[in-house]
């Protein structure tokens, strides 16, 4: 039998809630004020748009086939562990960095995944992955920045403090935190000229979510190597931007760019462009034409940046497109591309100027279109003149459509796709090589 315990005096409902809330004040009040004031902020934010489309076969089956799958994962279980700001950032930054290393290393075939420079058949009769695919990284990215939304801090995780953790989930898994040369004097580095090359995420993946960018595996592949120029050794280190209004808007390319670009002699930005051709943009426009972006957002109007009263409707190309157009750098033509659209001074209907910009006129495409390949190349070189570097070589390189071999309308690889990427990569590693070494 159970010893018969005296009843308990029973405490009033607002005065035991009144208990509780003075024994929480000492905890609340060691929080920021605004973690204290956000303290149910917690949940987990929703899935964007292009993390929804993970959830289909080929996304799936592009982790897979590469080896990424199991990363967001092992993420998602670092995370788990964080008990504190701090250490959930340090886990953000580690895994961020892991992966863009992992992508890197695979596409220079360093590590189990690099070895297989044409895609072998897999045990279900699949092609697997080339190494140079630029893929992986993307989806994998994706699944991770969904881990990060999908977890339930143990602590006070304001919105904010969220976001601040996918940026920088962002910038360490595309390369824009990693950018190293080597000192002057050091470790190789002197005499060797120092070269900044961007990439970009895949796009029109509702189109067909198939789809590879060549210049995010442009990316991959010269990051942190080396060429031999016509006038010395020149380093690449490279970085992939997002195919995102929003984030250009927030100033991701002038964050990543601005401290590099004092100390370069030679960038250039690189997007996917047209079918069968290589272009050197040779004029870049202030205006957003409004197709969506990967998160289906769409943006019309003229290019936002910071001081727009002194902002001008166009920039120029300063890398060495005569050099470059006439060297043989590859199978595919190159072009000096200097056709734009504008709006004449004093009218109001845009035309096509097949030889560049009239003075006075209102930009509503430069060479590279209205898109975000166009805007990049836009504020990349606004950048460089507003930083009063009108004599580093700099400019936007538009690579060919990277397309699938004929009759192929499901798989994820096949071996025309392969060779078509690995000599649109190889094309635009000899442009760099030409233009770096002229002096």
């Amino acid at each position: 039998m159970s010893p018969i315990r005296p009843a308990r005096p029973t405490r009033p409902r607002a005065a035991a809630l009144g208990v509780a809330l003075l024994a929480l004040a000492p905890l609340l009040g060691a929080l920021p004020p605004a973690a204290a004031a956000s303290a149910r902020a917690a949940a987990p934010a929703p899935a964007t748009v292009e993390e929804q489309r993970l959830e289909r076969a080929v996304p799936q089956e592009i982790l897979r086939s590469s080896g990424f799958d199991a990363l967001a994962a092992d993420f998602g279980q670092a995370l788990g562990g964080a008990r504190s700001y701090a250490a959930a950032e340090r886990a953000v930054v580690r895994h961020g960095a892991g992966l863009w290393r992992r992508a890197v290393d695979r596409a220079q075939g360093r590590g189990p995944e690099g070895r297989a420079a044409l895609p072998p058949k897999g045990d279900d009769g699949r092609a697997e992955l080339s190494r140079e695919d630029d893929r992986p990284l993307y989806w994998a990215r994706l699944a991770m920045t969904r881990e990060l939304r999908r977890w339930q801090a143990p602590f006070a995780l304001p919105d904010a403090a969220r976001s601040k953790l996918l940026d920088r989930l962002e910038r360490s898994s595309r390369g824009q935190d990693s950018i190293r040369f080597p000192a002057a004097g050091a470790g190789g580095g002197k005499g060797v000229k120092r070269v900044l090359v961007t990439g970009f995420d895949p796009f029109t993946l509702d189109r067909d979510v198939r789809i590879s960018n060549p210049s995010g595996a442009t990316a991959l592949a010269l990051d942190g190597t080396v060429v031999r120029t016509a006038d010395g050794p020149a380093r690449i280190e490279t970085a992939v931007f997002p195919v995102l209004w929003r984030d250009f808007a927030d100033g991701t390319v002038e964050r990543a760019l601005r401290p590099h670009l004092p100390h370069l002699d030679l960038f250039t930005t690189v997007s996917q462009g047209r079918v069968g051709r290589i272009d050197v943009e040779r004029h870049n426009g202030a205006w957003r034409g409004g197709f969506g972006d990967n998160e289906n957002v769409s943006s019309t109007g003229t290019v936002p940046v910071d001081d727009p009263a002194s902002q001008p409707q166009w920039t120029t190309t300063t890398l060495p497109y005569r050099e470059i157009t006439a060297a043989d750098t590859g199978r595919f033509p190159v072009y000096d591309n200097t056709s734009v659209t504008e709006v004449p001074a004093g009218a109001s209907a845009p035309v096509v100027r097949p030889d560049g910009p009239t003075p006075g006129s209102a930009a509503r495409a430069g060479g590279g279109g209205d898109y975000l390949s166009n805007e990049i190349a836009y504020r990349a070189t606004l950048l460089r003149d507003r930083l009063g570097l009108p004599a580093l070589p700099g400019g936007h390189v538009h690579t060919p459509v990277l397309q699938f071999g004929a009759g192929n309308t499901s798989e994820v690889s096949d071996p025309e796709f392969v060779r078509n990427r690995q000599d649109i990569v190889a094309q635009i590693r000899a442009i760099v090589t030409v233009a770096g070494g002229r002096r």
